[in-house]
């Protein structure tokens, strides 16, 4: 699982088993997940997260979602 980056209290990360599935990038804090597909952009799946925390994420991605794609396709696709 390798991290992307770090924002805060939040690590952004991929599966490796991953790599068959649309661009996508995982977060997690603490005990709390949540799956974001990248193209476009919106929430696949969460657990823990508050919708409070959830739209700050949206807005982590947003702003640096051509880095979260670039670094998904150099990780994927080698």
């Amino acid at each position: 699982m390798p991290t992307v980056s770090r924002t805060g209290p939040f690590r952004f990360f991929f599966y490796s088993g991953d790599g068959e599935e649309p661009p996508h990038v995982h977060v997690e804090q603490d005990a709390s997940e949540a799956k974001f597909w990248l193209d476009p952009v919106r929430l696949e799946r969460s657990h823990g997260f508050s919708r409070k925390e959830l739209g700050s994420l949206r807005g982590i991605i947003d702003e640096h979602l051509s880095d979260l794609k670039e670094r998904g396709n150099e990780f994927f696709n080698g």
